[in-house]
């Protein structure tokens, strides 16, 4: 049976984030590899919601999704407190998992789902984005063939505007705090880049005096070869989301690194001996890209070229978390 005529993925949603209203679930719709079945919540009237614009099925409560024999694969866009306990338990009913970034909020528990999604063989993912946009391949491309020379350093940074006073990424009892809400994106993209284990030299953070979640930080780490990356990352920026690759006889620069929109006209700064190009790459949508990717991992189609997210195993999903552990211990550390 082609590609074409496979049935879609059946997609069961846990919670009813704005993140999944505004950008997941529309390309869950629009693409042809899955189909929204469900939404699940603890609060009727949200999942009645939901279940209204994307014409499907309103569930009370998270448990009673997973029973359901018509769902193939889960969406998890809960606070990040919440991911390890219902990536369990959907991985242990036999469900494919899409678990928004941070998978969980430690490597222990990272470690343990890798391990229990292995067994089950069941396709378990961490929602990076970004990872699925070409421009990064493209970079990776000119890095590897010399056009900047060795790379000497990486800069990476991403920063919001403060948030409303009662969004839950100021609530550290649900996995609030910068480091793990977009700290992660700088460091995933440094990962990208930099061959081999990173060590964390040294973190900082400046938190909020009332709740202590962390409103924006820095770290300092370093590859096995001697390569530094400098992150950064807040809530309490101007926006900005940005990398550049920094080698011995050049320089590469991406701006809109994370969150690009779709229409987004990606351009992949090169400077040389005084000369810059500029090469202008076709709009992408990452997000139907990766909902894409997702259902045809699933199914296990045949011709899949996605270079970035082919490294995104499990083994790398459980780097990402120790690395992020690292920098959050090294930066608590600074602070007392």
């Amino acid at each position: 049976m082609t590609g074409s005529m496979r049935k879609p993925v059946r997609i069961g949603v846990l919670g009813c984030a704005s993140f999944a209203w505004r950008r997941m679930l529309p390309a869950m719709c629009d693409v042809a590899e899955t189909e929204v079945v469900a939404v699940a919540s603890r609060d009727p009237a949200k999942a009645e919601r939901f279940a209204a614009r994307f014409e499907c099925e309103a569930v009370l409560g998270y448990q009673r999704l997973l029973e359901r024999a018509d769902i193939d694969a889960v969406y998890l866009p809960l606070p990040p407190r919440m991911h390890a306990e219902w990536i369990g338990k959907a991985l242990e009913a036999g469900k494919h998992v899409l678990a928004e970034k941070p998978l969980t909020t430690t490597a222990s528990d990272t470690a343990r789902l890798v391990g229990l999604a292995r067994r089950k063989n069941l396709l378990l993912r961490e929602n990076y984005l970004f990872l699925h946009h070409g421009r990064h391949d493209v970079v990776r491309d000119l890095l590897q063939s010399g056009e900047i020379g060795e790379l000497r350093e990486f800069v990476a940074v991403f920063g919001i505007p403060p948030l409303p006073d009662t969004d839950i990424r100021y609530r550290t009892e649900l996995g609030g705090g910068a480091l793990l809400d977009i700290g992660v994106y700088p460091a995933r993209a440094a990962r990208l880049f930099l061959s081999g284990p990173l060590t964390v030299v040294g973190a900082s953070s400046h938190e909020a005096q009332e709740s202590g979640v962390d409103l924006s930080g820095s770290a300092l780490l370093q590859s096995e070869g001697g390569t530094v990356a400098h992150l950064g990352y807040g809530f309490v920026h101007h926006y900005r989301s940005a990398y550049e690759l920094w080698g011995s006889r050049g320089r590469i620069v991406i701006d809109r690194a994370f969150t690009p929109p779709a229409e987004w006209q990606a351009v992949i700064r090169i400077e040389r001996k005084g000369v810059v190009d500029e090469l202008s790459l076709p709009a992408e949508d990452q997000v139907c890209k990766a909902v894409t990717a997702f259902a045809r991992d699933i199914r296990a189609e045949a011709g899949v070229d996605d270079t970035a997210v082919a490294a995104d195993s499990g083994e790398s999903m459980i780097q990402q978390a120790v690395l992020v552990e690292a920098i959050g211990q090294a930066r608590r550390c600074r602070s007392t």
